[in-house]
């Protein structure tokens, strides 16, 4: 059984995003197998450099980091997005993967999670 948790929002202005990834590192901690997907405005969670204390939340960038010390399957980022919003392999979080039959990955899936 695995679950994909998606995120498909900008990783500031919504809790919509940071209560997902507290789902993922649920699952991960009681050993359920998770990953994340991440598309549309969501990809920007994986991007590098993120600066949100004017905003006064934490990085998102600095927990994605922990996502694998946690258990984290994999974090995966649609590839289209990743074009659109200006994301590349240089300023993207290392060890994301890239997908680009989206369709194909949420089939590959017993459960998927949507955070909007």
């Amino acid at each position: 059984m695995t679950t994909l948790i998606v995120i498909d929002q900008a990783p500031y202005g919504s809790w919509s995003g940071r209560e997902a990834l507290d789902m993922a590192f649920s699952l991960a901690a009681f050993d359920q197998p998770a990953a994340m997907l991440f598309t549309g405005p969501g990809v920007n969670w994986l991007r590098k450099g993120q600066q949100p204390d004017e905003l006064g939340q934490k990085s998102a960038e600095k927990n994605l980091s922990a996502a694998p010390l946690f258990g984290i399957e994999a974090l995966i980022a649609d590839e289209r997005a990743c074009q659109q919003y200006g994301l590349s392999s240089e300023t993207m979080l290392s060890g994301v993967e890239l997908s680009s039959n989206i369709q194909e990955l949420l089939n590959g899936h017993t459960h998927v999670v949507f955070a909007s």
